[in-house]
């Protein structure tokens, strides 16, 4: 069956779970494991002193500054350079500047003799910790293999795509280093080959001598992050096998001495600093690499100290510069004062000047009114004959109309009394139909009267037949009571309830007592709850965090909340409070570009609300102590922002996720201070390692003038120098973890204390249940006593109600007889129906003489209504005449008063604006007067001046009109009007604004602020002497580190010289210093050209030949040096002409093959013909592919040579 390669695939979130969970973990401190041991005695001492300076280190932040690369003395001389081509001239060596030298100590001594490794075997002479075996079952393209490398160089080759790669992942893999280190797939899984379910690696390793060789088994699954560990047959942990590692010096995580081929380009691009980590890992003295942690550290706390000194400085600095600016508050002040003065003579004039202009114009009116006056006086006079007999019409029209009138209402009188009459008689009529009808029915109603009388009598007897019955024996006991038994029984009732009203008060104020003692006890857990819950809170648990951070911030934003209502705008609070990230894994990015001082910061969106912030809490010290917050704010009309260096569709095509202001979740103002103060919106960022081409990336950034990027859990800050070619430079550092954005724990002393006073207090509550449930059952029993109670009561009351009830019936039936017995007599005392009769007929007599008089009234008052209504119609006809002839006359006057009506409205228009001018004129005097006594002498004095000069003006100017001669001067005369003196106070008023107020209380505030100036330099004194203590503990380590370190990089520099001298190239190693310990960095100078100037090496500079070249040779330097038992490097060659290739193999050959050389392993795809070999090298040739037989014997390599020779020998022979 043909065989395949396995493709890879990358994952960027992977985690095996058990054992490479500790692979993982591991993996990450992989760079420490060989100065564990070294470093466990300073461990206590060192955690120490981290715990007494963990406060201070809170506050601190990284920042961003990073220096640039100290290369640009340089680059002055690139402009005078030539072009050359890589395969130009080379150099002639010669004692000029810039020709290379093996580096010498100060002092001029050697190096020091090469740390070595663990004895070698003579036997077999490997090194312990050497590979001895590899075999390889389903991994990547390899069904199986087995073999056995040498002790000395290994060279590996064979075709591209046969796996020669994917030793070095097996190495890596096998001895449980981390897949990151390989720059490939970051699953383990990816690694078996396709198609099948599982693999494995056996690596068998060299012990120290009289040990049996150490044989560690992976076991892969293709489908599972999982692996498993077997050593020397025994199941086995990663960490284990970790620790193995550890003691055997294995370094596979230090690219130093383990360079896979997807890492070369990464050596390459390391950057001077941790080219310099590495170094101290892989070789030299065993101490180096903690000296130099020992001095990072100490150099940060140094560095910290000197943040505070300089943040304190600032600060001083800030309070001085702020007491110097009141300095031009005074002259602000009087240039107030000045523009205030001009506003109260203004005030003053204006209302002078508006009387002056509305008396004018009152005269003006007056004279106008005058004249409209007389002339409607002269119309009226004209009109009046007219309107006088139109008077005189109306008159007699109206008397007319009062007669008709009355004529009307007597004749409406005469008609009400014929109405009445009328029905007077209608009355009578039905009244004597009524006595008609009366009379018809007497006969009935007789008979009835005696029916009536027969029942009465019957219903009496009945009634008094059962009143004479006497009361039963119970209802007479019960009345009587003769010997007091109901009245003892109610009474001993009485007693006993009593009793248990009595009981029952004692039990319910128990009850009750203890309901409100458990009602006490609920708030309490109520309040423990909101307590806890409290804890629980997002903003809580960061309003303590930042209370950890720093006190006087977390006070000054809870005054902040509460007095929200002085300031103009909202005043941001500081971004560890305010700023998410809504991704957790961009918080790490986020959190490192940003320092201590920035997460406590208060943004303001005003400049009033800055000062007054300022001067609330840092100068009058409003949290009732002396305090300092750091704030900010900068004028978004006036502050333009930087452009980010790429575009979307850049970052896009270079695998960037996106901006840091991408990931970031605050208020805009927030947002602002962050993308001014640290360019946030242009700082890329990604979380995959290896998703960038760093070079691409720099180059893009470069572009801009430099920026900052993030990639994976490194950070990039690109610069480019200002001088000569302006190269680019590329200054990296690690990812810190986050702290302030992460997300933290509860208090959890604070919540157990909570949750304990809960269960206390629920503890509680049961004991009150369990006594109020007693309350609760006694009040039970009481309640079903006095029921019991109740009823013996109801069974006594309802005896004596049915006694009462049956007294009570009798003397009622004893008044129903009377009642029955009165109407009894009224019946029988009824008149007879004769008597009846003849009353009824003489009322019939009286109506009919009574409507015969009626009638005889009525016919005389008609004969006066007609008399009324001829008088009537007589009057309304003169009354229509007169009307006739007023319409006439009427009409003439409206023609003759249509002149005199315009007339009189033309006047009244005139007298109203008139009569308001001489109002306002009077208001405006009145107004005039107030100003002038209330102002001052000198203002009035000023006034009465100026308007004396403006009189004498305006006279002469009269004059000269009168006369016709020339009119005088207006110099120095104040002729403005009040129009003009309004628009100069709004002139004056404008102005006024734009010059603020100076507060009284600035001479206090400039005291106070120079006591805290002289406090603040006390402080300063003192951490200055701090400074200088830390300082003296940096020089002891450092004159233990620098000269070890010196002598390494010497050693180092020596070969690495006369390597590059053998080529006919330069090279030359130094040592970069830099106050900060952690950028201190290995510099490799390197010139290929005679015409060139030797040149940092760097990522971008040198071709991919010349990085390759130097990157090999510097590795072979160190190899004699190396504490590692085995090294690798692949396909390092690449890129490289013959000449350099052969030349560097001949020296690795002579390097890896002297007698203390480790075990060296060199993987290429091609080699040269007519090499340097050497006898103790082994060739590893790999033959794989997909048409390999399936049979593991057959298709020998060597067989196949032997026999091709064979073959070859025989043609020749026959051809002869």
């Amino acid at each position: 069956m043909p065989r395949q390669s396995r493709s890879f695939t990358s994952s960027a979130n992977s985690s095996d779970n058990e054992s490479l969970k500790e692979n993982h973990v591991n993996g990450l401190n992989r760079v420490k494991m060989e100065k564990v041991k070294q470093q466990q005695s300073k461990v206590k001492e060192e955690n120490a002193r981290r715990a007494r300076a963990r406060v201070e280190e809170q506050e601190r932040g990284d920042g961003l500054d990073v220096d640039a690369d100290a290369d640009t003395d340089e680059e002055e001389d690139f402009d005078n350079q030539g072009s050359g081509s890589p395969k130009g001239r080379k150099r002639a060596r010669a004692n000029t500047d810039g020709d290379s030298r093996p580096s010498q100590f100060q002092d001029g001594t050697s190096c020091a003799p090469r740390s070595v490794t663990l004895p070698r075997d003579p036997k077999d002479n490997f090194i312990p910790g050497s590979i001895v075996r590899i075999q390889l079952r389903n991994f990547v393209t390899y069904d199986y293999v087995e073999f056995r490398p040498g002790p000395y160089l290994n060279m590996i080759i064979g075709p591209n795509g046969t796996g020669k790669s994917s030793i070095a992942c097996a190495i890596a893999l096998g001895l449980n280093f981390s897949p990151k280190v390989l720059g490939r797939a970051d699953e383990i899984s990816a690694y078996v080959k396709n198609g099948t379910p599982d693999g494995h690696i056996e690596i068998e390793l060299k012990t120290p001598a009289s040990k049996p060789n150490l044989v560690i088994h992976r076991k892969l699954v293709a489908y599972s992050k999982s692996s498993t560990f077997i050593l020397n047959g025994k199941n086995a942990t990663g960490k284990e096998v970790s620790q193995r590692m550890a003691e055997l010096g294995v370094q596979v995580g230090n690219l130093c001495s383990f360079l896979p081929q997807d890492k070369v380009s990464e050596f390459a691009m390391m950057t001077p600093q941790q080219l310099l980590k590495e170094t101290q890992k892989a070789a030299g003295d065993t101490n180096l690499t903690s000296w130099h942690e020992t001095l990072i550290e100490a150099g940060k706390e140094s560095s910290l100290i000197k943040e505070k000194v300089a943040s304190e400085q600032s600060q001083l600095t800030q309070m001085n510069a702020r007491n110097a600016a009141i300095e031009h508050d005074v002259e602000r002040y009087h240039e107030r004062r000045k523009i205030e003065d001009m506003i109260k003579i203004l005030e003053v004039y204006i209302p002078c000047a508006s009387y002056r202009e509305l008396l004018a114009r009152y005269h003006e009116l007056k004279v106008v009114q005058r004249k409209m006056h007389q002339k409607v006086l002269r119309l009226k006079a004209k009109n009046e004959p007219a309107h006088e007999l139109l008077n005189v019409l109306k008159s007699d029209l109206k008397e007319r109309e009062r007669t008709r009138e009355t004529r009307k209402k007597d004749t409406q009188k005469l008609f009400r009394e014929m109405q009445q009459m009328y029905d007077s008689n209608e009355k009578m009529e039905n009244h004597a139909d009524t006595l008609q009808s009366k009379l018809e029915h007497l006969v009935q109603a007789e008979r009835d009267r005696q029916r009536q009388i027969r029942d009465l009598e019957g219903k009496i007897q009945r009634m008094e037949a059962e009143y004479n019955q006497p009361l039963p024996d119970e209802v007479v006991v019960v009345l009587e009571d003769k010997n007091g038994a109901i009245k003892r029984q109610k009474l001993e009732l009485v007693r006993e309830r009593n009793d248990i009203r009595s009981r029952r008060g004692e039990c319910d104020s128990k009850l009750r007592e203890k309901l409100e003692e458990k009602a006490v006890i609920m708030r309490k857990i109520e309040q423990a709850q909101r307590n806890l819950h409290q804890l629980d809170s997002a903003d809580h648990q960061k309003l303590q965090r930042l209370a950890q951070f720093n006190q006087d911030t977390a006070d000054a934003v809870v005054w902040l909340r509460s007095n929200k209502h002085r300031f103009k705008k909202d005043i941001i609070e500081p971004a560890i409070l305010t700023l998410t990230v809504p991704n957790i894994r961009y918080a790490p990015a986020v959190e490192s570009v940003m320092s201590g001082d920035r997460f406590k910061t208060f943004v303001a969106q005003c400049r009033e609300d800055y000062d007054l912030l300022n001067e609330l809490v840092n100068d009058q010290g409003a949290l009732g102590r002396k305090a300092w917050i750091s704030t900010w704010f900068r004028d978004p009309d006036t502050t333009q922002l930087v452009e980010p260096p790429m575009t979307p569709e850049e970052l896009q095509a270079l695998h960037f996720d996106g901006y840091l202001s991408d990931f970031v979740s605050c208020p805009p103002g927030m947002l602002w201070f962050l993308k001014n103060d640290i360019s946030l919106h242009r700082i890329a960022v990604t979380l995959n390692n290896n998703s960038v081409d760093v070079n691409r990336a720099t180059q893009a950034v470069a572009r801009s003038g430099g920026a900052t990027f993030i990639v994976g859990s490194v950070i990039n800050n690109v610069s480019r120098s200002r001088y000569g070619r302006k190269a680019v430079s590329n200054v990296t550092r690690e990812v810190r973890p986050a702290k302030l954005l992460a997300n933290h724990g509860v208090d959890a002393d604070a919540k157990r204390r909570f949750e304990s006073e809960i269960i206390q207090h629920k503890v509680d509550v049961a004991a009150h249940d369990e006594e109020i449930g007693r309350f609760k059952e006694e009040e039970r029993k009481i309640e079903a006593e006095a029921k019991e109670h109740d009823k013996r009561g109801a069974a006594i009351q309802d005896r004596t109600d049915a006694a009462q009830r049956a007294r009570a019936l009798k003397e009622k039936l004893n008044l129903a007889i009377a009642r029955e017995k009165i109407m009894l007599r009224q019946k029988r005392a009824a008149p007879s129906a004769d008597q009846e009769r003849e009353d009824i007929r003489a009322q019939l007599v009286g109506v009919a003489k009574k409507r015969v008089k009626v009638v005889k009234d009525y016919l005389a008052i008609a004969k006066k209504v007609v008399v009324e209504q001829q008088e009537t119609t007589r009057i309304g006809l003169e009354y229509l005449q007169i009307s006739a002839n007023r319409a006439f006359l009427d009409e003439l006057c409206k023609r003759k008063d249509e002149k005199y009506n315009q007339a009189m409205e033309e006047f009244a228009e005139i007298d109203a604006e008139y009569n308001d001018a001489k109002k306002r004129s009077k208001d405006a005097l009145n107004e005039s007067r107030d100003a002038l006594n209330n102002t001052t002498d000198e203002i009035r004095e000023q006034y009465n001046e100026a308007m004396a000069k403006r009189t004498e003006y305006e006279n002469a100017l009269q004059n000269a009109e009168s006369n016709g001669t020339t009119p005088p001067s207006a110099e120095g005369v104040d002729l403005r009007t009040a129009d003009e003196y309004r628009a100069e106070l709004e002139s004056q008023e404008a102005q006024l604004e734009l010059v603020s107020k100076t507060q009284p209380g600035v001479i206090e505030q400039y005291e106070k602020r120079k006591r805290d100036i002289e406090q603040l330099e006390k402080t300063l004194e003192e951490r200055q002497r701090n400074a200088a203590k830390v300082e003296r503990s940096i020089q002891l380590t450092l004159d233990h580190w620098k000269p070890a370190l010196e002598k390494l990089i010497g050693s180092i520099g020596q070969k690495f010289s006369a390597a590059f001298d053998r080529i006919g190239c330069a090279g030359e190693i130094h040592i970069s210093e830099n106050e900060d310990y952690d950028k201190w960095a290995i510099d490799i100078l390197v010139k290929f050209r005679d015409e060139e100037k030797l040149q940092l090496l760097t990522g971008q500079r040198q071709s991919g030949g010349e990085r390759s070249l130097t990157t090999i040779l510097y590795l072979m330097s160190l190899t004699e040096e190396a504490r590692a038992p085995f090294s690798l490097v692949d396909e390092i060659n690449q890129g490289m002409d013959q000449r350099a290739e052969r030349v560097v193999h001949d020296n690795m050959v002579d390097v890896t093959c002297k007698d203390d050389s480790a075990q060296y392993f060199l993987i290429t795809p091609k080699l040269l013909p007519d090499l340097k070999y050497h006898e103790r090298m082994k060739i590893l040739c790999v033959n794989n592919g997909e048409w390999l037989p399936e049979e593991t014997k057959v298709g020998n390599l060597m067989n196949l040579i032997e026999g091709f020779l064979s073959t070859r020998r025989n043609t020749t022979a026959n051809g002869h």
